[in-house]
């Protein structure tokens, strides 16, 4: 079974409901119109077929109804995920998502009553005799500090302490690098913590300031694994920030899944999707907007971000 994780930046569908982007109001002289949603609904669902998960985790979606013309294209292009969910119990701009193969049962988990913190996606998939959770996460972008990105990781973390011993995989986008402790602590702009990062210390994929390897994951029970630390450190990168790679995007697993029983996480299997028509002069080939004046959305390009996949055996 492969799960998949991917922010697929701003797809917003063609219905004004007075929360868009202005780029993305549709048919202004930005030609956020019905050619350039297909064509970006089209790309989108090009990288998720040729990926070819099970199970795939979505950021950055507008609404129910994108989700579901999303679904059709991929299935129209031979890939079939039945089932889904969406955050939509907020009014916020963009939300999470999952489309999967499996039958599944969702909640929200409410970070904070405004708008601008997004509820994190609860899933629950029956898998033979037991139950995998997946927790679909678009944490607080790094305009703010880290603070606010730690009220996310506690709401997480406070569930999974409700729950108990078992088989999660926490996935999305958690605006913190998969060693934030390390790289924050001399931006005063973001560390108003004193050096507590939600990703490394709440989630606990360190301990003791040390990372969590697979290894280690027997002998600490509510501690986590970043899958990120499978690869080479110059390939652990999802997003470019002036020129920089940094590893925003994660899936991060439960001690449950490297137990030897039951679901399990298959070691070595962890990648970022990066095919060569992702990429474009070194860069990420992202949705693509004119630079002249009027601005407009010109039709080509996928997202600012490349996906993640880990495969699990059940």
């Amino acid at each position: 079974m492969k799960i998949a994780t991917y922010n697929v930046e701003n797809l917003f569908d063609l219905k004004y409901s007075g929360h868009e982007y202005e780029e993305y109001i549709p048919n202004t002289s930005w030609q956020w119109n019905t050619t350039n949603y297909r064509k970006k609904i089209k790309n989108i669902a090009q990288v998720i077929v040729d990926m070819n998960p099970d199970i795939i985790a979505i950021q950055e979606i507008e609404s129910l109804q994108a989700l579901k013309d999303l679904r059709a294209q991929i299935q129209r292009d031979g890939l079939y995920l039945p089932y889904y969910a969406i955050s939509s119990a907020k009014s916020t701009s963009i939300k999470v998502a999952i489309l999967s193969k499996f039958p599944l049962r969702s909640q929200e988990l409410r970070v904070t009553a405004s708008y601008k913190y997004r509820n994190i996606l609860e899933v629950k998939v029956q898998l033979g005799n037991e139950k995998l959770y997946l927790f679909v996460n678009h944490w607080k972008a790094k305009s703010g500090p880290e603070s606010k990105r730690i009220l996310s990781a506690k709401v997480v973390k406070k569930r999974l302490a409700q729950l108990g011993d078992i088989n999660y995989v926490l996935l999305g986008d958690f605006n913190s690098d998969y060693k934030e402790n390390e790289t924050f602590v001399r931006k005063r702009k973001f560390n108003d913590t004193n050096g507590i990062t939600g990703i490394n210390h709440i989630l606990k994929t360190t301990n003791h300031n040390e990372a969590v390897t697979y290894q280690s994951l027997q002998q600490c029970s509510d501690c986590a694994y970043n899958l990120w630390y499978e690869l080479p450190e110059d390939r652990r990168w999802s997003h470019k920030y002036r020129g920089k790679g940094e590893g925003l995007d994660s899936i991060i697993i439960s001690p449950k899944l490297a137990d030897t029983k039951g679901i399990e996480y298959k070691v070595g299997s962890f990648n970022k999707f990066d095919a060569p028509y992702l990429m474009k002069k070194g860069k990420i080939f992202r949705w693509q907007r004119s630079r002249s004046y009027p601005k407009h959305h010109l039709g080509k390009g996928y997202s600012d971000h490349l996906p993640l996949y880990a495969t699990f055996t059940y």
